[in-house]
């Protein structure tokens, strides 16, 4: 009998059970995948994820463990700028910078700092039925009983899926490819996120360690063919990103749809609770799914301190994030359309240009405040 379980050893589901060791209790996480391995690309942790690890005592780890990002520019296809975001003086407010890491070693060091005990492999859970308490049953044919459950297990989310019965998965209408790379960047881009913004299409890159650089290249779907090459897609941009896409190994480039949840009306049912992408997964044009799953556990957390009826804290918790998380996953939604454009991209460009740096100073402060 585990009073405590959480589904899914992705950044979420990790950072909760960090959180809920600091407090003492007791919990099992559950993870589908028989290790906790190198798989995905970059990830960039914003302000906001970083107080809360800096709270955890993990924040100089993941620091180290990463490179630190002062600023964020998009440009047009040449690399001429049209948008810059100082992050220098939001950076000093809150003692905390972004930190564009490798997702494999920012959940290393968080599965690291839980006792192994704590965490089971292998265990991909099939079904979850209510009866006195809740029921999991996993594909390697363990069943276990748990009075409290935290849904950590991704926008596809079987226990959203079977609990609630809620979640519609919208595609964005846009294909992502994101590589990981070997590569020397020219300094002037070694503490940036750079994005560049085309017809129809966009390229970032961002280094996540002294070798590596992250990168990413988003195209609408319609242009899309298994056929076309990406540097052929990109022949039109900057040299720069030919360079990075073909120094790429190829078995180090993934290719995804870009999607996001419609907002559901409720996270939460009796002793059950989603959190991260189960409850309200967004596109990754704000760079803060993750960042928003890792503030959904700091703010459990914060409520669990004053209060040990779960589901007042379930209640509490929807109500505090319900405003800032639909924030995000609208805008990023709309910046996701507006970035690839299939015309007008120079009137797009200029009106950027237009925007005041201290509006997207502003913008970057109401994203990266926490709650509580």
């Amino acid at each position: 009998m585990n009073t405590i379980s959480i589904i899914g050893a992705g950044i979420g589901g990790l950072t909760l059970g960090n959180i809920l060791k600091q407090q003492q209790y007791d919990f099992t996480l559950y993870e589908s995948a028989p290790e906790i391995k190198p798989v995905g690309a970059g990830i960039m942790m914003a302000v906001n994820a970083m107080q809360v690890f800096d709270q955890l005592g993990l924040k100089e780890k993941i620091e180290n463990a990463g490179n630190k990002i002062h600023r964020i520019t998009l440009s047009n296809e040449s690399m001429k700028p049209f948008s810059k975001t100082e992050i220098l003086e939001l950076e000093k407010q809150y003692n905390s910078c972004n930190v564009a890491i490798h997702r494999a070693e920012l959940q290393k060091i968080l599965a690291e700092n839980l006792e192994t005990t704590s965490i089971q492999l292998n265990h991909s859970l099939v079904k979850i039925e209510k009866k006195k308490n809740y029921i999991l049953d996993f594909e390697n044919g363990s069943q276990v009983e748990s009075t409290i459950v935290f849904a950590a297990d991704g926008i596809k989310s079987p226990i959203r899926n079977q609990i609630l019965k809620t979640g519609n998965i919208r595609g964005s209408g846009q294909k992502c490819w994101r590589g990981l790379v070997d590569f020397d960047l020219p300094e002037q881009h070694h503490h940036e996120a750079f994005e560049m913004w085309g017809k129809g299409k966009r390229f970032g890159f961002v280094k996540i360690s002294e070798k590596k650089v992250y990168w990413y290249a988003c195209i609408n779907e319609k242009s899309f063919s298994r056929d076309l090459e990406i540097a052929d897609i990109f022949k039109d941009y900057d040299s720069l990103v030919l360079r990075l896409i073909e120094a790429t190994a190829k078995e180090n480039i993934i290719c995804n749809d870009i999607s996001d949840l419609a907002p559901i009306p409720k996270w939460y049912s009796e002793n059950l609770c989603l959190i991260g992408d189960a409850a309200h997964a967004t596109t990754p044009n704000m760079g803060q799914g993750a960042c928003q799953a890792i503030e959904d556990a700091y703010i459990i957390g914060k409520l669990l301190e004053k209060s040990q009826d779960f589901n007042a804290v379930f209640e509490e918790f929807q109500r505090i994030r319900r405003k800032k998380v639909d924030y995000i996953v609208n805008t990023s939604r709309s910046i996701g359309k507006i970035s690839q454009w299939e015309r007008g991209n120079s009137l797009r460009n200029f009106l950027m240009s237009l925007i005041p740096e201290r509006m997207n100073e502003k913008m970057a402060k109401k994203i990266i405040e926490l709650e509580m």
